[in-house]
């Protein structure tokens, strides 16, 4: 079983980048929560004496390993019973890590642990290290958007609650840049003979043109957590598909369109510390190097909504809303990985139970707010009061609305009154009570409505207010009455 989506799910705090995969995760699962520590005792440290320092289980079986989300030392403490040696030794290797099969992780510097899939045979503890600057973003990234539960560690005690400032990298807003053809490809479609291609992930450039010619990945990159992950095991023996002039033809076209798209970001040699999971140029026959669950994102046999996409007439013509591939034939995109999953003896009822991908950015699509506390809210004379730190988004919603997340499509949705944005390049988030409602503060952006100020709100009347650290980053989502 692959665990690869716990961490996805964590990395999104470590990087302050919006959360969904450019990996090919084989599973979205999730399980119940526990009480933070794996041991049944509540103390929060798998030792039961509330150091933290996880030595008292010599059985427990351990991971050490750098993130490469924040490059800071973590341990994964595998507790449930279902992690047998094979199944830990798989997802350590996948970490590049440490493994020791007789030792719990260590202590030192503990900022707190996360427990994962808590009172199931699946239960995980990652264990957190460094600086107690980070508690804040530590303790977000598990319970916000790892579902995890957080206990703080030594570091952490006190604190590490969610309510910290910390601002790290910022997402990029999408943006559309229009450029000369390349010396020696046929003027671009649009005025003047340029090429117009959206910085962004669910973005792709014109057709039999490279995205990475006509983008920015390091833009693209500011918009999805991105690591380096091994594909799927090749087939000892080459491909025979590939004698078939037909099916070569029909994957060369595939390929094609998957260039033209922001997916290349991360499935392909352009990313900057190697692909991650299935990428283009894999030997043989690269649609080896997807995992199942890959091919059934590209056969729409799995729900990939939660990523955002643009309109085609938006998009040089692509569809991604049809197909889990951006496409200018959709149609015949879901038929190709239709094909190459019965090629593999895998069917759609084989996807039945298969989890939406987006992990995070699908559970908030779908999340389902309550009532506000704490203050928080909109007073009597407007202002707006919010936990969990600076923000960067601020919403005031009509209560029934749908959750705001990612560009193109689904962070302005109907019943949006208000919204106001820090601007990326050079904005300072603002405190709570420090925006008023319908009052834009200095240095902000009025995205919604896009002239005059938002309707009045009615004494009475119950709203949703949804703030932001960032894009994919809520602090406060909670309905209050005016």
């Amino acid at each position: 079983m692959n665990r690869l989506p716990l961490l996805l799910a964590l990395s999104w705090l470590p990087c302050a980048l919006v959360l969904s995969a450019c990996a090919d995760p084989a599973s979205e699962d999730g399980g119940e929560t526990g009480d933070g520590d794996g041991d049944g005792d509540g103390d929060g440290d798998g030792d039961g004496d509330g150091d933290g320092d996880g030595d008292g289980d010599p059985e427990n079986p351990s991971c050490s390993y750098t993130s490469p989300f924040t490059q800071g030392e973590e341990c994964r403490d595998y507790l449930g019973s279902a992690w047998t040696e094979t199944e830990v030794e798989a997802d350590c290797s996948e970490r590049n890590g440490e493994l020791d099969l007789a030792q719990s992780c260590p202590g030192g510097d503990v900022l707190g642990r996360c427990t994962l899939d808590g009172g199931t045979e699946w239960e995980l503890d990652i264990v957190s290290y460094g600086s107690a600057s980070d508690c804040d973003l530590q303790a977000l990234g598990c319970e916000n958007f790892g579902g995890g539960v957080w206990t703080p560690g030594p570091l952490c005690e006190g604190g590490g609650d969610g309510d910290g400032d910390g601002d790290g990298n910022v997402f990029i807003q999408p943006s559309l840049e229009c450029v000369d053809a390349l010396p020696g490809e046929p003027p671009g479609q649009s005025e003047g003979g340029q090429v117009c291609t959206w910085q962004a992930i669910a973005a792709s450039t014109e057709e039999d043109r490279a995205f990475v010619d006509y983008a920015d990945c390091s833009i693209v990159l500011s918009q999805r957590p991105y690591y380096p992950a091994p594909p799927a095991e090749p087939p000892a023996e080459p491909d025979p598909r590939l004698d078939d002039p037909d099916y070569v033809a029909e994957l060369s076209w595939v390929r094609g369109q998957i260039e033209a798209s922001g997916c290349v970001c991360c499935h392909s040699d352009a990313a900057p510390d190697g692909p991650s999971n299935w990428y283009i140029e894999a030997p043989n026959n690269f649609m080896n190097s997807f995992f199942d669950s890959g091919l059934g994102l590209g056969a729409n046999w799995v729900n990939s909504v939660s990523f955002g996409a643009y309109p085609p007439e938006d998009n040089n013509g692509f569809n991604r809303i049809d197909s889990g591939f951006p496409s200018t034939d959709p149609e015949r995109m879901v038929a190709f990985f239709q094909a190459e999953l019965a090629y593999r003896g895998l069917g759609e009822e084989d996807f039945a139970d298969t989890p939406p991908f987006g992990g995070p950015l699908y559970n908030q699509l779908v999340y389902e707010p309550e009532a506000c506390e704490d203050g928080q809210g909109i007073g009597t004379d407007g202002t707006i009061e919010w936990t969990g730190g600076l923000a960067r988004y601020l919403y005031v919603l009509e209560a029934g609305s749908d959750n705001p997340t990612v560009p193109p499509n689904l962070d302005l949705p109907d019943g949006t009154l208000w919204r106001i944005d820090v601007p990326w390049q050079d904005g300072e988030p603002v405190a709570s009570g420090e925006v008023s409602y319908g009052e834009l503060p200095a240095g902000l952006t009025q995205v919604f409505p896009a002239a005059d100020g938002p309707v009045g709100l009615v004494p009475g009347e119950s709203y949703y207010l949804y703030v932001t650290r960032d894009v994919g980053l809520p602090i406060t989502r909670c309905l209050f009455t005016y």
